[in-house]
């Protein structure tokens, strides 16, 4: 699983991630990462970015991430080459002038055109997995805007632009409405994931748009991978 490169110039590197590759270790898996891809792509970037340790304590490598994708969700990734292309992104993310687009595909069929979600999430007392739960003091805001893309006989293809970067956000959001993401292993335990071909999380990252160091706007675009554009062309012919 190797990413394909987008963008790149002195300041950034842009890849879409494929689905099923993580983007840094975690402390608990051996697996290759998007992160050892880029110390041996990159060697440099070791220096870039901010340190962050594992729940044993030790350091995670994550040389130039700016943010993440979870492991199988593909698409849009951004990487800082220079701690003030890191600094200069983290603003962005913080300040929310960063705008991602996502692509999903939902159990059942979502009846408005479009929609807000505005639960705030929060860890659940009884899993310990995020949730959308009404706001309390360990909860977090979040806002998620969705539109249909196209209706199916029992899914849903939407796109999806997160306002916040909660962990799970749109998973979360999504389920809290009761469209889960189709063959999300978490958020979705008890549904099938009987779409032809498809065998992963139906989520993901298609456009980032952002500014660059240098102050020009761009926006970075990574078309649906064949396994998800073949699952929605399987589910027109139904």
């Amino acid at each position: 699983m190797e990413p394909r490169i987008i963008f790149e110039n002195d300041d950034i590197l842009v890849i879409n991630k494929p689905a099923g590759l993580m983007v840094h270790g975690d402390g608990k898996n051996t697996v290759p990462t998007l992160a050892d891809w880029i110390l041996a792509h990159y060697p440099a970037l070791a220096e870039v970015g901010e340190p962050q340790l594992d729940a044993h304590g030790k350091p995670i490598m994550r040389p130039g991430i700016v943010h993440r994708l979870d492991r199988e969700t593909s698409g849009v990734l951004v990487v800082a080459k220079t701690q003030e292309a890191f600094l200069y992104l983290k603003d962005q993310f913080k300040n929310r002038t960063i705008q991602k687009t996502y692509c999903a595909l939902v159990y059942g069929v979502v009846q408005k055109e479009e929609g807000t979600i505005t639960a705030p999430i929060g860890r659940s007392r009884v899993s310990g997995r995020w949730t959308a739960v009404r706001p309390g003091d360990k909860t977090r805001e979040a806002l998620t805007e969705y539109r249909v893309l196209e209706r199916y006989r029992e899914y849903t293809a939407l796109t999806i632009t997160p306002r916040t970067g909660r962990t799970h956000q749109i998973r979360v959001h999504l389920k809290s409405i009761g469209h889960p993401v189709v063959c999300d292993t978490l958020y979705a335990q008890k549904r099938l994931c009987p779409v032809t071909g498809l065998s992963r999380l139906a989520l993901h990252a298609e456009k980032l748009h952002l500014i660059l160091p240098s102050g020009e706007e761009c926006t970075f675009t990574a078309p649906l991978p064949q396994d998800f554009s073949g699952a929605l062309e399987a589910l027109r012919n139904v």
